[in-house]
């Protein structure tokens, strides 16, 4: 068959690409080796700046956000046993929103069933060529498919398929690896805090979230190498409890455990995002460690860029359009590495830190919370609000 648009890859990003390709009369098939449920039951990050939540409210996805979510208007930095509170309403005058990734997904991919898009779940063998552009593969009924297309998309996550198919003469991939990892849990508890806590301790690094008025989820530093099935419940408690302890009597609210995982992660950014008829968007093209909450919303900022210039060049006879794309959206990337790998040095415990390394930490912290300064640019970067 023969589409405009082949996006591989059916996460939030290929789901509102194709979503807002629909508005403007653009036709797209979208791939995805993973089943619906299996996206849905894949628990990932849960916070959504403003721009991203009105993007679902203002193209017609859905206003659950508004009515499910629950707007954020700070954070606490715990630090030397006692919590500041930086309050993103005032500084830069926006909130971000707590509303999981997965229910993203799901009001995406309801939207796309809605409206009639075109989505193919629980496919495989795919491979793609850029030279037609083509998309293979065999769908869920174990019938060999192709999908012509005038663009591709790759969408398809951080092991992109789509990626290796830009010549490794002309890519440059930019990579860090980190010497620690987050041990998550989800528990049944109520809410510790009214807002999300990053603590930096003396053992390490330990961010308090939420989910539900029920359910919350926690994280503290670890080694990459730990195994969650060694860790007791007992155990996991008092460690946390240990991280966020101090004078002013601060504990959490425990309950029984329902999951544990060990996340690693890395920041990477692959360039170009265009070769030819060949477009990256999400982590695809870049992963930023979960400390700066921006990989969910730098896949929603890509595809919106991404959607834009799409317009341009299949309905205004501007194939020029799509040479903006990289240097616009990786703008933006840039940015969001600088702030998380900020976030994420500044708070955890760090391999061979000295006291010195840890006393300065402690002082560039102070200096966050003291200075209206530096407090603005922390609820700059974790709002999405950047100058221009």
């Amino acid at each position: 068959m023969k589409t405009q648009v082949g996006i591989v890859g059916a996460g939030p990003a290929g789901l509102m690409l194709s979503h807002l390709l629909s508005l403007n009369g653009i036709d797209s098939v979208v791939i995805d080796n993973r089943t619906r449920l299996e996206i849905e039951n894949t628990v990932r990050a849960g916070i959504l700046e403003a721009d991203s939540a009105r993007l679902l409210v203002d193209t017609g996805v859905s206003d659950r956000v508004l009515r499910d979510g629950h707007p954020h208007e700070g954070i606490d930095l715990r630090f030397g046993g006692e919590s500041h509170r930086v309050d993103f309403r005032a500084l830069v005058g926006e909130s971000v929103w707590l509303y999981p990734q997965t229910d993203v997904f799901v009001d995406l991919a309801n939207a796309r069933e809605r409206d009639g898009g075109d989505v193919r779940f629980g496919v495989s063998d795919t491979s793609v060529d850029i030279n037609e552009p083509a998309i293979r593969f065999v769908d869920s009924d174990g019938v060999r498919q192709e999908v012509r297309c005038d663009l591709l998309v790759g969408a398809d996550g951080s092991r992109s398929i789509c990626r290796a198919e830009v010549p490794e003469a002309l890519r440059t991939h930019s990579f860090r690896e980190y010497p620690f990892a987050w041990f998550g849990i989800i528990t049944e508890a109520p809410r510790s805090a009214p807002e999300l806590i990053y603590a930096h301790s003396p053992r390490g690094f330990a961010l308090i979230s939420q989910r539900t008025e029920t359910h919350q989820r926690m994280y503290f530093q670890c080694d990459p190498e730990t195994d969650p099935s060694a860790w007791s419940a007992d155990r996991i408690w008092e460690e946390l409890q240990a991280r966020v302890a101090g004078p002013d009597g601060f504990t959490l609210n425990e309950g029984p455990i329902t999951e544990k995982t060990v996340l690693r992660f890395r920041s990477f950014v692959a360039e170009p995002m265009r070769h030819g008829n060949l477009l990256l968007a999400g982590d695809a093209a870049h992963t930023v460690p979960p400390t700066g909450a921006k990989g969910l919303n730098l896949a929603l900022a890509d595809v919106s860029v991404l959607s834009e210039l799409i317009e341009r060049a299949l309905l205004k006879n501007d194939p020029d359009a799509l040479d903006e794309y990289g240097p616009r959206a990786l703008n933006r990337v840039w940015k969001a590495q600088h702030f998380s790998y900020w976030m994420t040095t500044m708070l955890h415990a760090l391999p061979g830190a000295t006291d010195f390394d840890v006393r300065r930490q402690l002082g560039e912290l102070g200096s966050v919370v003291a200075s209206e300064a530096g407090s603005r640019f922390l609820a700059e970067g974790y709002t999405g609000c950047w100058p221009a």
